[in-house]
């Protein structure tokens, strides 16, 4: 009896043990979470709507009457372009492996492996795929805002060509993908070096080598359109910070309130500076101010808490309005649509301001200067530094080699014309 007794004892205890390691298996494999899923598919949707139309009708609105149709171009190309490079190669080499800190590999090239039942984390990889490729998209379609009136449309598709495989995919790896910059601990939560301090030094490099136009003032064609696409950029950026959760939690919802703070408070920033100055609060003001908050709460907005928030809006609007005012004048160079002065300036700033007031009490995995590691601010200006100089060193060489085979500029006659009616043979206006 007590050896059938010791017996049922010894099985008990291996079907308990064998149950908890089956048990320990299942909580180890990640899941598809439907509400995860649901918000992602929501916030790509949101980021492919701030490009398309939202920063075509805001550059076009922006542009001269008669070069708004190849401005609005500009953005719809860049995104074709880059939707299927980044299928074919471009989601690989970003997220894919990691070789020596640089650059990922080829294993998902055309995105062999991923089948709709592939997760990553508790989505499927299929939307991650598309929700980085919304990213990619919109950085590219950025810089045309520096090029606009003056560069070919031809010469416009191969450099965002070369410009995506060479300089954003490389840069989104070393800050998403496991390249060396997440290993040294920068911290960017939805874009601040990748996307904005990325597309606003391409802006300047890309406009120095253009050349000025032969009229280069900012005078809006049609105002209605810049502040309607600074609305959907408004409405598309919760998408854009609030997704880059990859999650629907609370991490989710404080980047988006962030967001909405930071928007705002920048907004109200730029038009009181100008106030101050000019004596008029200008509506173009207030849109460029929406703008700068967003982008500057770019880097810091699932990592900082509300006072974070308002701080970093309060210095995106006031310091890039003078970024577009006094130093380009001072400088002189011709960056047409301010893509450097607000995207390139306002996402310095975010981004080192992100080493400053990241709060571990928001998200465990920043901790900055007011937290007590003040290492984090070296850090983001590391990151930045890199990112500069990487940048403008590359987008020159795509320049000149793109040179080597055309011409990149149109012609002076072509330019008094309008690139509506000489590269694509249309009028905005009819009448």
């Amino acid at each position: 009896m007590e050896q059938i007794l010791n017996f049922l004892a010894f099985s008990w205890m291996m079907v308990l043990v064998y149950s908890k390691d089956v048990l320990a298996d299942q909580t180890s494999q990640p899941k598809l979470d439907t509400g995860d899923t649901a918000w992602m598919l929501i916030s790509s949707a949101l980021v492919m709507f701030m490009t398309i139309p939202g920063l075509a009708l805001f550059y076009g609105g922006l542009a001269k009457k008669k070069d708004v149709l190849n401005t609005i171009a500009m953005s719809f190309v860049a995104y074709c372009i880059v939707s299927l490079l980044w299928v074919i190669y471009g989601y690989s080499l970003s997220f894919s492996g990691d070789i020596k800190g640089m650059i990922g590999n080829f294993d998902k090239i055309l995105l062999k492996g991923i089948s709709i039942d592939s997760l990553q984390g508790t989505i499927p990889e299929v939307l991650f795929c598309m929700y980085q490729l919304t990213f990619a998209g919109i950085t590219v379609a950025l810089i045309s805002g520096a090029y606009i009136e003056r560069i070919k449309f031809s010469a416009w598709i191969i450099f965002s060509v070369l410009w995506m495989s060479l300089v954003y995919i490389p840069v989104a790896h070393w800050v998403w993908g496991g390249g060396f910059l997440s290993k040294l601990g920068a911290l960017d939560f939805a874009g601040g070096t990748v996307v904005h301090v990325n597309a606003g030094i391409a802006a300047l490099v890309g406009a120095l080598i253009l050349g000025k136009r032969k009229k280069n003032y900012l005078l809006p064609n049609n105002l209605t359109l810049v502040v309607i696409g600074s609305g959907i950029l408004w409405f598309g950026w919760f998408g854009f910070n609030g997704g880059s959760a990859v999650a629907s939690n609370g991490l989710a919802a404080q980047a988006f309130l962030n967001t909405n703070l930071a928007c705002a408070v920048a907004a109200l920033a730029w038009m009181v500076t100008e106030w101050m100055i000019t004596k008029k609060p200008t509506l173009l003001g207030i849109a460029s101010g929406i703008v700068a908050g967003l982008v500057a709460i770019t880097p810091a907005a699932g990592f900082v808490n509300v006072f974070g928030a308002m701080v970093i809006g309060i210095l995106a609007g006031s310091l890039s309005y003078f970024s577009v005012t006094a130093m380009k004048s001072k400088l002189g160079y011709d960056d047409a649509l301010d893509v450097f002065g607000i995207h390139g300036v306002a996402g310095i700033i975010g981004a080192i301001l992100t080493g400053v007031f990241a709060d571990p009490s928001i998200n465990e995995l920043g901790k900055g200067l007011l937290y007590g590691n003040p290492n984090q601010v070296l850090i983001q200006i590391l990151a930045v530094l890199i990112t500069i100089v990487y940048t403008a060193l590359m987008t020159g060489i795509i320049f000149l080699v793109i040179r080597l085979f055309m011409k990149i500029r149109v012609s002076d006659e072509e330019e008094t014309t309008g690139l509506d009616s000489t590269q694509h043979g249309e009028k905005a206006y009819n009448f």
